[in-house]
């Protein structure tokens, strides 16, 4: 079966369309905004919003959501996630911040990208919980809504959380980057990528990080970079990395009453 190819004008026209898009930054709340204006907006009246009012896009009208400070899933903080070198590091964390006191996660696909962002700024108690919600979506029937058909984006989803959030995975500038970490209650990680043909592996536990080609003949080599570090890891010898320092970013962030994803980090 032949497969249609963009045509090199409409290439064109969505590479221009990327390159014009931007994020607006607010210097007097030092954050970034989703939308131009955002946050100026009123904020959403959640003291007045009950738990039945839940999912909002079906009890209120969208010109009154799209009025407010509220936010249905994560964008600005997947934007960080597909740029995160258009983002500093205390840019991040603020963002990450102001935006979880007004992320409802009305959708399935929002918790994951969170949980990435919240893991790389240091919040590692969030991001294990995010990452439950993330990977038990239809097996708790989180969303009330799993006899409908199951939520695989979500699913994919806790993937990237593994592998971006806990393991630091970034590939955005064609080069392989990690910058790990693990929260508590995970004491082993392990999952695997295919890069340029090979498959590396990476383990992971609370004593160092470890990179090996497990199918690669001894002359093969693979360059990546480790907490700034650059790493050869050959088919005949893996590489491994003591754990990078976790960052502190201060206190958890709030969310929005009754919206913080249920604790399972404390055990």
């Amino acid at each position: 079966m032949a497969i249609d190819r963009p045509k090199p004008r409409e290439d064109a026209g969505w590479r221009a369309a990327a390159d014009a898009m931007f994020a607006p930054y607010d210097r007097k709340r030092g954050v970034h905004q989703q939308a131009a204006g955002f946050t100026e907006q009123p904020e959403w009246d959640f003291a007045n919003t009950g738990e039945d009012d839940y999912p909002l896009l079906l009890h209120f009208p969208y010109l009154e959501l799209y009025r407010k400070q509220v936010v249905k899933q994560a964008d600005l903080v997947l934007a960080m996630l597909r740029c995160p070198g258009d983002f500093t590091a205390d840019e991040k964390a603020r963002n990450v911040a102001y935006y979880e006191a007004r992320t409802v996660r009305d959708s399935s696909l929002s918790a994951s990208a969170q949980a990435v962002l919240a893991a790389e700024v240091g919040h590692l108690d969030l991001a294990y919980d995010l990452f439950a919600e993330t990977a038990l979506q239809d097996l708790e029937d989180l969303g009330d809504k799993t006899a409908d058909g199951l939520h695989l984006a979500s699913l994919a989803g806790a993937w990237l959380v593994v592998a971006q959030g806990f393991g630091g995975l970034r590939d955005d500038r064609g080069v392989l980057s990690f910058d790990p970490r693990l929260p508590r209650r995970i004491t082993r990680l392990a999952f695997s990528l295919r890069w340029h043909g090979h498959r590396l592996r990476v383990t992971l536990t609370p004593e160092g990080a470890r990179y090996e080609l497990p199918d690669a003949d001894p002359e093969v080599t693979v360059e990546l970079w480790h907490h700034g570090e650059l790493v050869r890891v050959t088919g005949g010898e893996p590489a491994t990395r003591p754990m990078p320092p976790v960052p502190d970013p201060g206190p958890e962030p709030l969310s929005p009453p009754g919206r913080r994803p249920a604790r399972r980090s404390a055990g």
